[in-house]
């Protein structure tokens, strides 16, 4: 693990060796999630996916998330934008990219991550983008799956779990929670700007996701008609946990083949 300062914020990374033949992947977390928190079950994911496809890979902690400095105000002044997945995306993301001199990056991202993802590549050269569980706009089931966090953090034992992979715990909870629950947030939508993704395109959904149902996908398919899709049973908002040894082989065939 090791640090790189962005625009003034110190973030957390975490680097994978492979081949420099090939262009590197970027893994993107989720809205609670961290560079530790893509290893579950003993298994570091990320280091299974390069492992599999020989490529080197990058894993970050965004602003708030991990060790990388944590929000002031998160509840006030430092309240997140409804936009903030945008500003990740085409403002972040980039410099961090130039920081380690990477033109065109294979980009890996889940639930947030992967929204975050789909923006980039609808604006910035990639040579792939692969989606977990992409949210296009927001559903009334991830409302509600948010509104259940906000339970499970106060008086269910969430926060002690998530206390283990973040430094600044309410910064992670909080940015995340009050953002998705606020009213300016549910027109968010970004059927448009996929409309510009040339790359290849991986898209991967659990069939049982608590966060967002198959219109996604169905969406995205409109959007991106060149997208490859993998709906996976028995698979809820996490592929890559839920059924890793699927979703990895999916990963890997996919970048075999635009390779």
């Amino acid at each position: 693990m090791h640090f790189v300062e962005i625009s003034g914020t110190r973030l957390e990374l975490q680097s994978i060796a492979g081949s420099t033949a090939l262009a590197p992947i970027v893994f993107l977390h989720e809205g609670l999630g961290s560079v530790s928190l893509w290893t579950q079950r003993g298994q570091n994911w990320p280091a299974a996916v390069c492992a599999a496809t020989g490529r080197a890979g990058l894993v970050y902690s965004r602003r708030g998330y991990g060790r990388s400095d944590s929000v002031p105000e998160v509840r006030g002044a430092g309240r997140l934008l409804p936009d903030y997945m945008h500003d990740e995306a085409w403002e972040v993301l980039p410099a961090l990219l130039s920081a380690h001199s990477i033109e065109k990056p294979v980009l890996l991202g889940h639930s947030d991550g992967a929204t975050i993802a789909l923006l980039h590549a609808s604006r910035h050269p990639v040579s792939a983008a692969i989606v977990m569980a992409p949210h296009l706009r927001v559903e009334d089931v991830a409302v509600q799956a948010i509104a259940e966090a906000t339970v499970a953090f106060e008086s269910g034992g969430l926060r002690e779990r998530l206390a283990r992979h973040h430094a600044d715990v309410d910064s992670a909870f909080w940015q995340w929670n009050d953002v998705w629950l606020s009213q300016a947030f549910r027109s968010f939508d970004i059927r448009r700007e996929c409309s510009r993704i040339s790359a290849p395109l991986l898209a991967i959904q659990g069939l049982d996701d608590e966060y967002g149902t198959m219109a996604q996908l169905d969406e995205l398919a409109l959007a991106v008609p060149h997208a490859e899709q993998l709906r996976l049973p028995v698979c809820g908002h996490s592929p890559q946990r839920d059924q890793p040894e699927e979703t990895l082989k999916a990963v890997a065939g996919f970048l075999q083949r635009i390779a």
